[in-house]
């Protein structure tokens, strides 16, 4: 892997005054309950809980789902992850482009032969960019939710920052199924808004050819109360458990390759654009 050594963490380059544990242990990942990001990660989930409604992530599905914003290539649009710091991380405080690279190169050494894999892994955060359009970041960043149906509490600060959402107090939104029937499947589930459900929109209208599993991947990566904490299980069907794992392994490289090493992008690009003229050519509608 080619990185740039930069110091002993790479988010002192962008906030020197944060002192940040080096050789990070996995159990100290997503803490949510201190640290010196946890102002800024806590107001952005606050505002998401409060504003994703099923009304809003309706609208938001109108509004995004005809890739109507611009032309770009693929590998510009990861690149365009310079200008995004995802204000609900408390892991990291440096671009996402970033991390799409670490993503990448760790499931490349892990998994070298399985190409499509390693391009989820650089492109999976790219409907972060969806910022650059002036779409507030609770509507981009964060972990992801079911809306129409009772708020969990494997949701991240699920007993704090809902108490302002109109569907929570709803009646034909707060039970356990809401809107739903049993094991409807998440394809039939309207999910809160954000890059996840984005970017699965864009590969799909674009008809890029990575498969289902990775197309799960990007689509659900963010659902963590889903595929950590086991909940929402009673609205899955056949398929989506049978996903289930490919988006587990997924998370793996999403969550642990964030490192005190920054990847060196331009070194990486040559190997990664073909990965992506193999699987999403050209100029792709956003």
């Amino acid at each position: 892997m080619s990185v740039i050594s930069i110091g002993p963490d790479p988010s002192l380059v962008y906030r020197p005054e944060i002192a940040v544990k080096e050789n990070k242990k996995k159990e100290e990942y997503r803490n949510y309950e201190s640290g010196s990001l946890f102002d800024r990660v806590h107001h952005t989930y606050k505002l998401m809980h409060t504003n994703q409604t099923l009304e809003f992530v309706k609208q938001k599905q109108a509004e995004w789902a005809g890739c109507t914003h611009t032309q770009m290539s693929m590998m510009d649009a990861v690149m365009s992850l310079d200008k995004v710091v995802d204000e609900s991380d408390p892991d990291v405080d440096f671009p996402n482009s970033f991390h799409a690279f670490q993503t990448a190169e760790g499931i490349r050494q892990a998994y070298p032969d399985n190409d499509w894999f390693q391009l989820v892994g650089l492109i999976h955060d790219v409907g972060k960019i969806m910022a650059l359009w002036d779409e507030p970041q609770w509507a981009v960043v964060g972990d992801t939710f079911p809306v129409g149906c009772q708020f969990q509490d494997s949701i991240v600060f699920r007993d704090q920052t809902f108490q302002d959402n109109p569907d929570n107090n709803n009646p034909n939104y707060n039970t356990k199924y809401g809107i739903y029937e049993p094991k409807c499947g998440l394809d039939n589930v309207h999910m809160s808004w954000g890059h996840d459900e984005y970017l699965y929109r864009v590969m799909k209208f674009n008809n890029c050819s990575i498969p289902e599993e990775g197309l799960y991947m990007i689509r659900f990566h963010s659902f963590y109360p889903w595929h950590t904490h086991g909940d929402y299980m009673y609205l899955c069907d056949e398929k989506d458990l049978r996903m289930l794992p490919s988006v587990q392994e997924f998370n793996k490289f999403d969550l642990y390759t964030k490192t005190t090493e920054l990847p060196d992008p331009d070194r990486l690009k040559p190997y990664y654009q073909a990965l992506i003229d193999k699987y999403c050519p050209g100029i792709l509608k956003f």
